[in-house]
């Protein structure tokens, strides 16, 4: 039996798996319960485990039986992330959540099912792979930059040696039907960070502005301008987003307050257009502030850098697809995705691809279902065979190819 056909005979227990994770979700980095949950999956397969100290992570290190493969061959590292969202579920699945206010509205559930049917495909051909698979189970991929953790915790050197390559999986609940792969060399998901102000004026009373030094007209200026600078500064060509999300000031409708702050995340897709936006909104804010004769504290909070696929192994990663779940269901991803992806982290170190895999549930229209992040969001359990053999494949097809 292949591969495919080993993934589809243990697709019942990963389903199993999977939705036993969607029961009880957790956010950020420390996910107790789902590192339990992996590590009770691994059980009796023979890795080399280790665990995160300042997060829930799992490292497992399977080393292959082949000449080269007991430390001298290369490695490969697959990476499945595992945390959820601050999301209340409206599913009705039978296997709902049963946290409150907490859901796998992102499929980072079907990630680690998944991954862990690679673990079990690869270990059962450990004897003929020749080199090293690297198992990447991470926490906090949903803002808290779990990736930079495991790397700064050692991931990158669990093998002894670094990866020639990395490879991810992501699923989506919408836009690509269910088992249909898609995915880009170079820039394949956006650079995102948080931009804060905050104006400092002077408060007073709403019927003499003029003995005050109004914040609020200030900091919509500022929100007015900064959509000019993404259209009057930056190549249409090279996009860059600022959209503004929170804007708080005031008690009532006759103080003016003291201060006016706002959020906003921004996009870009380039490292040049990442450090250009950076300066360039500072530099607008600080001088409208100026011109009003009030003060602003501006700052950006780091954020995920631009998720670079390397061009050889996005090439690769794409036809090891095609072979396993079809030509007709690999297609090429026509521009960058504007979410954010903290793989962009490994991706800085290690060549490699990021790949999505369509999970639009039967019946749905690709096109109109929910989407990831979405409380109604649903997976389509059928593509976790598929995704387990695309995973083991990837790291076989390398492995052989080093």
């Amino acid at each position: 039996m292949g591969v495919r056909d080993d993934a589809e005979a243990i697709a019942p227990e990963l389903v199993r798996l999977r939705r036993d994770i969607h029961r009880e979700p957790e956010i950020g980095l420390h996910l107790p319960g789902t590192q339990s949950k992996v590590l009770a999956a691994l059980a009796g397969l023979p890795l080399e485990i280790s665990v995160g100290s300042a997060l829930s992570s799992v490292t497992a290190v399977l080393r292959g039986g082949a000449p080269g493969g007991a430390g001298d061959g290369p490695v490969v590292l697959l990476r499945g992330d595992m945390d959820a969202l601050p999301v209340t579920e409206r599913t009705g699945l039978d296997y709902a959540s049963q946290a409150d206010g907490v859901m796998h509205a992102c499929g980072h559930d079907l990630h680690v099912a998944m991954l862990a049917g690679a673990a079990r495909l690869l270990a059962a051909r450990q004897r003929d792979l020749p080199g090293t698979v690297v198992f990447m189970f991470q926490p906090g991929e949903e803002g808290h930059a779990g990736a930079r953790h495991m790397i700064a915790e050692g991931v990158l050197d669990a093998a002894g040696q670094r990866p020639v390559a990395a490879y991810a999986l992501h699923v989506a609940s919408a836009e690509l039907p269910a088992g249909v792969c898609s995915t880009r060399p170079g820039p394949m998901l956006a650079a995102a960070e948080i931009l804060e102000v905050t104006v400092h004026g002077h408060g007073g009373h709403g019927s003499q502005p003029h003995l005050a030094a109004d914040p609020i007209p200030v900091a919509c200026e500022m929100v007015t301008a900064l959509q000019t600078l993404v259209t009057r500064k930056f190549d249409v060509f090279d996009p860059v987003v600022i959209t503004v999300g929170t804007f708080h000031a005031g008690t009532a409708d006759n103080v003016i307050p003291d201060e006016a702050s706002f959020l906003a995340t921004v996009r870009s897709f380039s490292p040049a257009a990442y450090e250009r936006v950076r300066a360039s909104a500072l530099a607008l804010v600080g001088g409208i502030a100026d011109a009003h004769g009030v003060t602003v504290s501006a700052r950006f909070r780091d954020g995920y850098p631009v998720t670079v696929n390397d061009d050889a192994e996005t090439r690769f990663a794409a036809r090891v697809a095609a072979e396993v779940l079809g030509e007709d269901h690999c297609l090429p991803q026509p521009s960058p995705l504007t979410g954010a992806e903290d793989f962009s982290f490994v991706l800085e170190q290690v060549p490699g691809a990021y790949l999505m895999l369509g999970a639009c549930p039967p019946g749905a229209d690709p096109a109109t279902a929910p989407n990831n992040h979405a409380g109604d969001a649903v997976f389509d359990d059928s593509v976790l065979g598929a995704g387990a053999a695309l995973y083991a494949e990837l790291a076989l097809q390398r492995l052989a190819h080093s």
